[in-house]
């Protein structure tokens, strides 16, 4: 993303009307998050300036004063030294994470439509959760690829590992991790005992295809659409779809204001609809 990035963080970029790594927080409220821990680097002080320590919903950001959303998820921030891998971001986490299976969110991928992590959170049952989609055949080296222990047209399927960028037309499948993920927290002790993998790093998809053999893997394909923010085509991708979700937004509501539904008429009288019954979602503390 350079040469912005040389002034700006990344994760601070413009998707349309705000910036990529408020996406993320907006997932993980969406999906129940209680603590939001952010791996960043020193480098990048104006994340922490943006964030503050309690996540705010896009929806809020411009009206939110700070101590006000007293129920919001707290936010830890985390060092990572130096950019040793996905792996190594995840690891510095360990003892931060609350109880219980944890989320983990790519803030370059960005997922719009049905909030991803929220998804899986529905379908988890048990063992390590990732998010997956079907890619081209010549660019699955470019991306994490599961092996396959059921059919790819389920929603959530059962593989027996991955390899992290095969070369090409050596990849057991076209189906490819995304950037959310769910973990069982044993991750943290597999993490602390695996090699350094493709590029020299410590590699998460090495990690979690090793504890394969004793914990359950699952594929999980989410129904959003995925944009790769990391890249100047994906950033501009993004943006125009988030613009015209925003525009969709106000076109619906100026014709609702426009022509407002007619109220149900009973015996000569209005009434109003009864409202809908609450949803609850399950917890999840996301990464």
């Amino acid at each position: 993303m350079l040469p912005a990035t040389q002034v700006t963080a990344k994760e601070l970029l413009p998707v349309y009307d705000r910036p990529v790594i408020q996406f993320a927080i907006d997932e993980a409220i969406e999906a129940g998050a209680e603590r939001i821990i952010v791996v960043v680097s020193d480098t990048k002080p104006a994340i922490r300036e943006f964030l503050g320590d309690v996540a705010i919903a896009s929806t809020e950001r411009g009206t939110a004063r700070k101590g006000v959303a007293q129920a919001a998820p707290e936010i830890v921030y985390v060092t990572q030294d130096e950019p040793t891998g996905l792996g190594h971001a995840i690891l510095c986490c360990k003892g931060l994470t609350l109880p219980g299976p944890f989320g983990i969110i790519l803030p370059d991928d960005i997922i719009m439509g049905c909030g991803s992590l929220a998804e899986m959170a529905e379908n988890y049952q048990f063992g390590h959760m990732i998010a997956a989609m079907k890619v081209p055949d010549h660019e699955t080296c470019r991306y994490g690829i599961f092996a396959l222990d059921g059919a790819a047209t389920d929603i959530s399927i059962p593989v027996s590992g991955m390899v992290e960028k095969p070369p090409q037309g050596t990849a057991p499948s076209s189906l490819a991790a995304v950037g959310r993920y769910i973990l069982q927290p044993m991750i943290f002790d597999v993490l602390g005992h695996t090699p350094k993998g493709t590029g020299g790093e410590l590699q998460l998809t090495d990690a979690i295809a090793i504890a394969a053999h004793s914990v359950q893997l699952t594929a999980f394909r989410f129904s959003g659409t995925r944009y790769d923010c990391g890249s100047h085509d994906g950033l501009l991708a993004a943006s125009i779809a988030r613009q015209a979700a925003v525009r969709a937004v106000r076109v619906n509501a100026s014709l609702s204001m426009e022509h407002p539904s007619a109220r149900p008429v009973k015996n000569g009288r209005s009434h109003s609809a009864k409202p809908a019954r609450s949803i609850t979602e399950p917890a999840l503390h996301a990464s």
